[in-house]
């Protein structure tokens, strides 16, 4: 039996030789591989918020349109009054028919005390009023007769004015706003005045009154959902609205 050659198994002595780490282009082909996938996720949740927040975002914008859409309803119904954005003009019957008035004219106070509840009455049932709303700002206009801060005042006693109208009694069987319509007022309306910074193209219609609506953000909702805001005291609020106070402004 000599010279017989006994075959060695080649498979057997290729496996020897090979080496027992992973090869350096391996590793960092596995973790090109990780690092993707780790990428994909991050960039699937990212999207997902946004995508969470664009439909936050559009129902919000929704709600207050269809607010908007039916307080225009409303504004239709009285003469001269139109709805523009957020913003409630009263046209010819805001305006003040002379430089320095502060005083309302008998119908444009009843224009006011027929008009507001109707507002209000948006404001409370609406989903947008109910989640949206954050207050209204009555703000008063000047002409660019006179002095600047002259006008400053003048344009918050205007505003000042409205809110007066709106919280007394008129009395002599003239309508009024109800208690809980008159705590909105005073809870949710606020005074603003501008001067002359916001003219019109003639002095008569800039002299004028209107009211803007502002709604939350949706972070200003979560903020508010997470940090409540101490609620008002409805007996001392009651007592604070003496609807038989006269308006401390001086008549001009």
């Amino acid at each position: 039996m000599l010279g017989i050659r006994v075959a060695t198994s080649k498979r057997g002595r290729d496996e020897g030789e090979k080496p027992f780490w992973i090869s350096f282009s391996d590793l960092m082909t596995a973790l090109m591989v990780l690092f993707l996938v780790a990428l994909s996720v991050a960039l699937l949740a990212v999207t997902k918020t946004v995508s969470e927040a664009d439909r936050e975002e559009k129902l919000r914008a929704e709600q207050i349109h269809v607010l908007m859409a039916e307080v225009e309803r409303v504004a239709n119904q009285f003469e001269g009054v139109r709805v523009i954005g957020t913003t409630i003009d009263f046209g010819p019957r805001g305006r003040f028919e002379r430089e320095g008035q502060n005083t309302l004219s008998s119908p444009q106070r009843e224009l006011l005390r027929q008009f507001t509840p109707r507002l209000i009455e948006q404001l409370r049932t609406s989903e947008a009023g109910k989640i949206w709303f954050k207050r209204a700002v009555v703000e008063g206009y000047a002409s660019q007769s006179g002095k600047y801060l002259f006008n400053l005042n003048l344009s918050l006693e205007r505003s000042e004015r409205v809110l007066c109208e709106l919280l007394r009694d008129p009395g002599n069987g003239e309508p009024a706003l109800s208690q809980a319509d008159r705590q909105l007022v005073a809870t949710h309306f606020f005074v603003g005045g501008a001067s002359f910074n916001s003219l019109r193209p003639t002095a008569e219609d800039s002299r004028r009154i209107e009211f803007k609506l502002e709604f939350k953000s949706r972070q200003e909702r979560k903020d508010e959902a997470a940090h409540p805001a101490a609620e008002t005291d409805a007996t001392l609020l009651d007592q604070s609205l003496d609807v038989k106070e006269r308006c401390p402004i001086i008549d001009r």
